[in-house]
């Protein structure tokens, strides 16, 4: 049934699609900025690697130590992040003046490039002075050395106002700010010595450009949860938007690093995406994982999202309805609208130098499978619908998943590993 459903996406599916808007051109309305092999330029232009392989040098910086800070795991993405390149045209972590310039006005100074969100190193540590150097530690291993440049004390209230369009502790970004960084941030270039050793591989901005065809559009699809079959269908589709030529390929690239705490553990959400890969075996679906720390920031966070995503070497992103959204932890209410994200990210795509892909809204119909709602109304389609409340009733029962709500592979690993979210 999979086989037939994959030949199915990436056929019917996409001639439904290309029927309901219009023959899609081979050259859509803007091309990218390509390097020599015909991808996407990273953001800034080039990809600033920070990784030092040299052991003797790397001994002479940890010998000019002398302070030791040991990373949370959202300090660990952040170092890695920016030891491989996906934070270009970042050098280090944002010294007080890049990082007053990206809270106020969402831009890196001098080059005035976009940059959705700041990007720090937090202590508490107060005997830290400018000048000196901090050898980053993590579970046992050394991830490099930041030279500070700059220590200062944050005005966090005005950075998650900027940031998260909100103050209220109701916000999980906001709770993270206030309460898990520490007083002080610190600034300045960055050395990376070592990638955290993960239980599940995070392949560099160079790997994935290298696994990823030269020449052709390259979609990518964002989540922090499990796939299900609207999530499969929706980045198929995607791949025959009107904007996207021919030839284009999905990259699924889930971020694996901390986010909300409700929400499913990275290493378990890994071996989902690794048990659906192998079932799929869909050629034009690649696969890769990012060590990135999730905000729910929304609008602002769909800007970071574009740009890590480019220094990757996709040049469309697919913006789904409320993406990194969240809600309050204690009346449930959205901090921001379905839309924002979408309509910001659409804004700001051109000056990034990409393309938006809306999410396809689609369901589930008794007569014709998935479709887009539009068409489910105007043929008076009979649509089933399973609400997340009822998926994890069901899981926790034992009862058997609908197939065409969520695939068997990935409900038997969260059965499992016990993991069903709440």
């Amino acid at each position: 049934m999979l086989q037939q459903l994959s030949r199915f996406a990436v056929g019917t599916l996409g001639k439904n699609l290309l029927s309901s808007c219009g023959a899609r051109s081979c050259s859509p309305v803007a091309r990218f900025q390509t390097d020599a092999t015909g991808r996407i330029l990273p953001h800034g232009g080039e990809l600033k690697n920070l990784v030092l392989s040299d052991t003797n040098q790397q001994n002479d910086l940890i010998a000019s130590c002398k302070h030791q800070k040991e990373c949370s795991d959202r300090n660990a993405c952040d170092v890695e992040l920016l030891s491989v390149g996906a934070f270009s045209p970042l050098t280090g972590f944002m010294n007080h003046d890049v990082y007053s310039n990206v809270v106020k006005n969402m831009r890196l100074p001098g080059s005035n490039l976009i940059f959705g969100l700041p990007v720090v190193m937090d202590t508490n540590e107060e005997g830290i002075k400018e000048g000196e150097r901090v050898l980053l530690t993590y579970k046992g291993q050394n991830l490099g050395v930041l030279e500070v440049e700059s220590k200062w004390q944050p005005n966090k209230a005005l950075e998650v106002k900027e940031c998260y369009r909100t103050s209220s502790l109701e916000h999980p970004g906001v709770q993270m700010v206030a309460m898990e960084r520490g007083k002080y941030y610190l600034g300045g270039k960055l050395w990376g010595f070592e990638l955290p050793k993960r239980v599940f591989p995070c392949a560099t901005p160079e790997e994935v450009r290298a696994m990823l065809p030269a020449g052709q559009d390259v979609v990518v699809f964002q989540c922090r949860n499990p796939v299900h079959r609207a999530h499969y269908e929706l980045f198929t589709r995607a791949l025959y938007a009107p904007n996207v030529r021919a030839g284009a390929v999905c990259l699924v690239h889930p971020t694996c690093g901390p986010t909300q705490d409700d929400d499913i553990p990275g290493i378990v959400r890994y071996h989902t995406y690794e048990v659906l890969k192998a079932e799929l075996q869909n050629p034009a679906i690649k696969w890769a994982y990012l060590p990135y720390s999730m905000h729910m920031a929304g609008p602002r966070e769909a800007i970071q999202h574009m740009l890590i995503r480019k220094n990757y070497g996709c040049t469309h992103f697919i913006v789904g309805r409320d993406m990194a959204g969240s809600k309050s932890c204690l009346s449930g209410e959205d901090f921001y609208g379905m839309y924002d994200a979408q309509d910001f990210a659409k804004q700001h795509a051109p000056e990034l130098g990409m393309q938006t892909v809306p999410s396809a809204d689609v369901v589930y119909t008794e007569e014709r499978g998935y479709v887009t709602v539009d068409i489910a109304k105007k043929e008076g389609l009979h649509v089933r619908k399973l609400s997340g409340t009822k998926f994890r009733q069901m899981l926790r029962a034992g009862e058997d998943i609908p197939e065409w709500f969520a695939f068997k592979s990935v409900v038997r690993v969260l059965r499992e590993h016990a993991q069903v979210p709440h």
